[in-house]
């Protein structure tokens, strides 16, 4: 019933394992990837027709992680999954990206990838295996896709390259990077570093590299005991009558727009010379409106790759290295805790940094772990307005998502950990203008209003986004890319950091491989833009401010020992409930007894730090101490003065006179202040001694009688006599 072909390998310490023939038949292609614990099936369907008038390639890769994988249960009312959380929208993006352009030209037929995640490890990420699985899907199929792809993890500890770290060893690694190649070249980067150098980085991609290739030898194995047949398609091509028609009228206009700076401007022209085509061969060329504005798009596409390579000439003028006119504003909010606006040619970021406390910050509960909390936080938002177009935002989609992430990657690193600063840090960046490089505007903005905001930053950091144009052995290495730049360039390659190195970077190839050297070449390039960039954000603010916003909560830490949490907590929360109400503040308790205070200013804050330090605090003699009486006796009274803990005023320190009745000085809930003289221990329990009148000036001549020697056994010792006197009669 079936036939079944495998093929293992050994691949960082654990064994790849590729299955065909099992599972998903009726799929055009499919795979069982096991990697030890960690199963994936892999799975691609490609439509038998090609849409019509259709003139792109609508691939679409989705990735999913059941609960079952990792012995869970969905939470929600339903108890089932639903829609893709952000893990899995960013590792769909990072399976698509070296995929996608690997198809061969002029392939537009519907293409749907799917990755299930059905056995769960929990010890590291599937993301990487889900990549291999897509590639390896595609081979064993018949869609025409003959060019393999592989994807690993690297980290580092302690110098030493890693290929598919742990979670527990990215923990202490300073790198964070999936490298995604084919046999003879890489095709997309992307991860976090802790401030490592341009060559550390290159020789992890290389180091990466070395494994791709074997992996991808696995894939050829396994697709040649398949021998599948791979279907033959037509691709799109236009008569070249229309060719020549179109490319007489279009050319020169096409020529001029391009030598126009403005990024408005020059898409106007290329948008009424759209029109005029469309109308003027109406009538010649019938429903071909979608192909003319191809054509178009092609000769700007020829035209600016060659005004670039052979006149040295960018679209807004700039020189290959130049970076685009900056400007830094930052507190441009005044009620937010920290904002800056950063503006850079035509695109501007206005970012906002909050900050919260324990309480807000985000649960993060997926396969890969057990229920996890995020302290920080970045959001990008991309409205229609910022390219002027006439539409609604429908909430954040996948490219607004990797762009937040990728900017939230490149900051955290250089934030300061929660013992140095206990807040939840959630910072938004709004694109008002955009022109390309909008998530590295993300990184400096988001910088600057942490710093505006208060957090102590270990280093400012900023973003560059760099581009390629490659034909033949010509190229050119474009520094801080349009966004025409990055739509008909061959790289988009973005790297952020500070002055000591690389925080975050991501690149993606259009192009069959770029050199070693060509990437060798960009990151020195990168490195100089960013230098450049840090400058100018430093004259806007080079610090830290040295105080948060008077209108952030105040976060104050005190510890409390641990077999105090439950008598502050209180049962079933009632005390903690009481300080929360009392005090307007919030209260975090940590299994170590560390307690995590946050109130809108220092009088809140003050109230329940002292109803916690009243509840856990250790009488001291000496001190004095200021409760109710809850208790009165013909020796005394008994007075509590901290919550729990009373003490034995006895009647003879209540005055230097002489004391006949306890009720002639107190009633019950009377506040007495009191000295604690001496604590003794008896059958377990701590006894108090406490005096009013040593609190009291000694009148002149006062004589102090002898001190009963049971005086401190309280009414014990009161009952007992009392029984003996009984016994008498």
């Amino acid at each position: 019933m079936f036939t079944i072909k495998s093929r293992s390998m050994e691949l960082g310490g654990r064994t790849l394992t590729i299955e065909h023939g099992r599972v998903a038949r009726q799929a055009d292609g499919a795979v069982w990837i096991t990697y030890g614990d960690t199963t994936i099936l892999a799975t691609v369907v490609c439509a038998k027709e090609m849409k019509e008038g259709i003139d792109y390639f609508p691939l679409m890769v989705d990735y999913r992680e059941s609960s079952y994988s990792a012995g869970k249960i969905p939470g929600g009312f339903f108890r089932r999954e639903g829609r893709p959380s952000e893990k899995e929208i960013l590792s769909s993006r990072l399976i698509d990206r070296p995929l996608r352009p690997l198809f061969p030209e002029g392939f537009f037929y519907d293409t749907i990838i799917n990755v299930n995640v059905i056995s769960s490890d929990q010890e590291g990420s599937a993301d990487v295996i889900g990549g291999i699985g897509a590639s390896a899907a595609l081979m064993v199929s018949d869609v025409p896709f003959d060019n393999p792809i592989a994807s690993v993890r690297v980290g580092r500890i302690d110098g030493q390259m890693i290929i598919n770290p742990t979670f527990k060893q990215l923990e202490t690694s300073d790198m964070d990077i999936v490298v995604s190649g084919t046999k003879d070249s890489i095709a997309m980067v992307e991860g976090e570093s802790r401030e490592i150098s341009e060559e550390d980085m290159l020789n992890a991609i290389l180091f990466a590299h070395d494994v791709i290739k074997q992996v991808i030898a696995l894939q050829e194995e396994l697709a040649k005991d398949i021998a599948p047949v791979k279907r033959t398609f037509d691709a799109a091509t236009l008569p070249q009558d229309f060719i020549n028609d179109i490319t007489a009228i279009a050319k020169p206009v096409v020529y001029e727009a391009d030598r126009i700076a403005d990024k408005s401007l020059r898409n106007e022209k290329l948008k009424e010379l759209k029109k005029s085509l469309c109308e003027q061969f109406a009538e010649k060329y019938p429903e071909m409106d979608a192909a003319i504005k191809k054509m178009v798009d092609d000769l700007q596409y020829a035209d600016m790759r060659s005004m670039i390579l052979d006149e040295k000439r960018r679209l807004d003028g700039r020189t290959t290295r130049d970076i685009r006119q900056i400007v830094c504003q930052t507190s441009v909010l005044p009620r937010v805790h920290g904002s800056a606006l950063f503006t850079r040619g035509q695109t501007q970021a206005l970012v906002a940094t909050t900050l919260g406390t324990k309480l807000d910050e985000q649960i993060i509960d997926g396969v890969d772990s057990v229920e996890t909390y995020k302290r920080f936080m970045l959001h990008y938002n991309f409205p229609p307005f910022s390219v002027g177009e006439a539409r609604g935002s429908r909430g954040p989609g996948r490219r607004e998502i990797g762009h937040g992430n990728l900017a939230e990657r490149a900051l955290k690193n250089m934030a300061p950990s929660d013992a140095e600063f206990p807040y939840t840090i959630r910072i938004v960046s709004d694109i008002l203008e955009s022109n390309g490089s909008s998530s590295m505007a993300s990184v400096c903005g988001g910088s600057l209003s942490l710093m505006d905001a208060g957090v102590p930053m270990k280093s400012p950091v900023a973003g560059i986004a760099m581009g390629l144009i490659k034909e033949s052995e010509k190229y050119a290495i474009l520094s801080d890319i349009l966004g025409d730049e990055d739509h008909l360039g061959d790289m988009d390659f973005k790297v952020a950091g500070t002055t000591n190195g690389i925080t975050a970077c991501q690149m993606d190839i259009k192009i069959r491989g770029i050199s070693t050297e060509i990437m060798r070449e960009a990151l020195a390039q990168a490195k100089d833009g960013r230098m450049h960039i840090l400058g100018i954000m430093n004259t806007a603010l080079a610090q830290p401010r040295p105080d948060i916003s008077r209108y952030a909560p105040k976060i104050t830490t005190i510890k409390i020992k641990q077999d105090l949490i439950g008598l502050v907590i209180g049962p079933g929360g009632k005390m903690i409930r009481h300080i929360i109400e009392a005090s307007g503040a919030t209260i975090d308790i940590e299994d170590d007894g560390t307690v995590k205070i946050g109130a809108v200013n220092s009088e809140n804050a003050e109230i329940a730090i002292n109803m916690i330090k009243a509840l856990t605090e250790e009488p001291e003699i000496g001190k004095k101490y200021s409760g109710p009486i809850k208790k009165i006796t013909e020796f005394g009274a008994f007075v509590e003065i901290l919550p729990g803990k009373e003490g034995l005023l006895h009647i003879s320190e209540i005055d230097y006179k002489r004391v006949a009745k306890v009720e002639d000085y107190f009633k019950l809930g009377d506040v007495v202040e009191v000295l604690l003289q001496d604590m003794t221990q008896r059958d377990g329990k701590t006894k108090y001694e406490l005096s009013r009148k040593a609190l009291m000036p000694k009148p002149e001549g006062h004589v102090e009688p002898e001190k009963d020697a049971n005086r401190g056994q309280g009414h014990e010792h009161r009952r007992s006599s009392h029984h003996h006197k009984k016994d008498r009669h």
